[in-house]
């Protein structure tokens, strides 16, 4: 998979794009480096090459996923000299061979020599150089020459392929805030044996990438904070989360007034048909608290739909991806981008606030809902859970809980305030209010900043999304604000956010996807238009990086951080979050 060999993790404080000189480089010092001990080949080879006994699976990920050619020519001189020891190899070969044959192992203890040798690596997160306020703007045609060129590729890309695509990159490496604790947090939080046996597998190989000169190759330098997703091979695929992102960048595009007639039109037919995909297609029923059943949005509909290729189908299948499940950040962005679409099916009038309780972490009474706490330097009480059980039961993720979904599900609450009759209900009252004061405790603590409090986010995006929360709750009555938030704790977090998007953010080196997440936080936020000056010049500068895919090049959107560093975005995702951006900037400075 040479997708896995093209996915950087962490980068020096210098970050620029990687040429063909570099990788060669790159490549040349990792296949001649001198063998220190032995390869992942030598550790694994014997245990998972003959499928004769045991689960099947994890012989088949390990062939799949690690043993394919140019892994094994790019890792087959990258040694760990600890395990010269023969003891060590011994016990290492012993805990695979239990993962192997034990209908039930005990994945804390096959876990344990993998995690040790997991804290033996050093990852950081992207620390960009910082960079000095540029107070000039670009002119105005410019900004608008750059709406109309995203909102063309969006609906080229559209035309062309019956859907807007996007990417996911597996990267060997794994997550910075993966080591050997929350690897054993996985193994016994995660449900599915096949996504265990994928978060062991991965885990042993990055610990012989991230020690060898194949680091290079795995793991080049970029620019700014949001990871580029490098080719040549990337899985494409759809789901009704990224479809209801696209409605909304479509949505600004045609509130800008730069749309002519027929893009206006071929606009309205694409957001027509997303909105559908995601409350049609993509629906599925649950059961909430007390049996009562609800409609909600599943991560991936059925096949064909999410359009992966044949051999991605078989390749997701293979590395233990083949159940998916709903989840509350789908279903509450979905929701969301139908009702600012104008849709009126049924699906919009169900009290979601009512399913969403279900999975509201109650400190003392449901905590152990978590069972993947990643990001236990947080505090979960009033937090939303990720992932929902289906209808038999199936929760092959186990669960955990993401600041930025919590935000998605107030941001959907507010648009459908008087719909859900909120202020009217005190249940529902009482859990926007517990999810405010989770997003409270978050902002005073300033754990928003830090990376390890995130699971499928980055600070930046968790910013953006924060404004578009904010500019919806800034949309209701003020007496209904004063219910929703009579403390006043919505503007103590918005001012933490701005601090961190101006003073850190943008005080930086950016690449184009953090200058249009910096955009939508401080348009939404009601920032000082002459701060947009620095996003705005790295967008502009940055037009034509796609070169023949788009506009922009593809940057991380989002991630899962198990079984490995799995990146998701792509060129039309740049587009739209750039478009929402721009579309947000503009506005404000109309406003003065």
């Amino acid at each position: 998979m040479p997708a896995c060999l093209m996915s950087p993790t962490k980068a020096p404080a210098t970050r620029y794009f990687m040429s063909f000189h570099y990788f060669a480089g790159a490549a040349c010092r990792a296949l001649t480096a001198r063998k220190d001990g032995p390869s992942l080949y030598d550790v694994c080879d014997p245990v998972l090459s003959d499928t004769a006994s045991g689960d099947p699976h994890l012989a088949k990920f390990y062939r799949t996923a690690l043993g394919n050619p140019a892994l094994r020519i790019l890792l087959r001189r990258a040694g760990l000299p600890e395990l010269r020891d023969e003891g060590t190899l011994t016990r290492l070969r012993a805990a695979l061979a239990q993962a192997r044959d034990e209908a039930e192992p005990d994945w804390a203890v096959v876990g344990q020599p993998i995690a040790d040798l997991v804290d033996s690596i050093a990852l950081d997160h992207p620390r960009p150089p910082p960079m000095p306020f540029t107070a000039a703007m670009p002119q105005s045609t410019e900004i608008d020459g750059v709406i109309r060129d995203c909102a063309q590729h969006l609906l080229g890309s559209y035309r062309r392929n019956g859907f807007l695509p996007t990417y996911a990159a597996f990267n060997l490496i794994g997550d910075p805030d993966v080591r050997g604790r929350e690897l054993i947090m996985a193994l016994t939080g995660l449900n599915a044996r096949g996504y265990k046996n994928s978060s062991l597998l991965f885990n042993l190989a990055r610990v012989f990438i991230a020690r060898s000169p194949a680091r290079a190759v795995v793991n080049p330098p970029w620019k700014g904070i949001a990871e580029p997703m490098w080719e040549p091979v990337q899985i494409r695929h759809r789901s009704a989360y990224y479809d209801a992102f696209f409605i909304e960048a479509l949505l600004s595009f045609i509130e800008t007034g730069l749309a002519s007639v027929a893009d206006k039109i071929a606009a309205e037919r694409a957001i027509a048909d997303m909105v559908d995909f995601c409350v049609n297609i993509s629906r599925e029923q649950v059961e909430g608290l007390g049996g009562a059943r609800f409609d909600v949005i599943t991560a991936l509909a059925p096949a064909p739909h999410p359009r992966f290729s044949r051999y991605f189908a078989q390749i997701k299948q293979d590395l233990g991806f083949g159940i998916y499940v709903p989840d509350c950040d789908t279903t509450a962005c979905s929701i969301s981008a139908a009702t600012q679409a104008g849709c009126t099916d049924a699906i919009i009038d169900q009290p979601l606030l009512d399913f969403y309780a279900g999975y509201q972490v109650r400190a003392g009474v449901n905590e152990p809902r978590v069972t993947v706490p990643l990001n236990d330097n947080i505090d979960y009480e009033g937090g939303v859970a990720t992932w929902i059980d289906n209808l038999k039961g199936e929760r092959p993720y186990g669960n955990d809980l993401d600041p930025t979904l919590n935000l998605d599900i107030l941001e959907v609450s507010f648009r459908n305030l008087e719909r859900w009759k909120v202020l009217e209900t005190p249940s529902r009252l009482a859990t926007v209010h517990r999810i405010i004061g989770f997003q409270k405790r978050l902002a005073a603590s300033g754990a928003f900043a830090n990376p390890r409090s995130h699971i499928y986010y980055l600070p930046e995006l968790y910013s953006a999304y924060f404004g578009r929360c904010y500019a919806a709750f800034l949309e209701l009555p003020l007496a209904a604000q004063a219910a929703i938030d009579p403390a006043g704790d919505f503007d103590f977090i918005r001012h933490r956010v701005l601090s961190y998007v101006k003073g850190e953010l943008m005080a930086a080196e950016m690449n184009v996807f953090d200058a249009a997440l910096a955009l939508i936080a401080l348009g939404h936020l009601g920032a000082d238009p002459r701060a947009f000056a620095p996003a705005l010049n790295v967008i502009v500068a940055g037009l034509g990086e796609g070169g023949r895919r788009g506009p922009f090049r593809a940057y991380e959107w989002n991630k899962m951080k198990t079984p490995t560093r799995i990146l998701v975005g792509g060129p039309e995702v740049t587009s739209a979050f750039v478009l929402m951006g721009l579309a947000v900037a503009k506005r404000a400075m109309a406003r003065g």
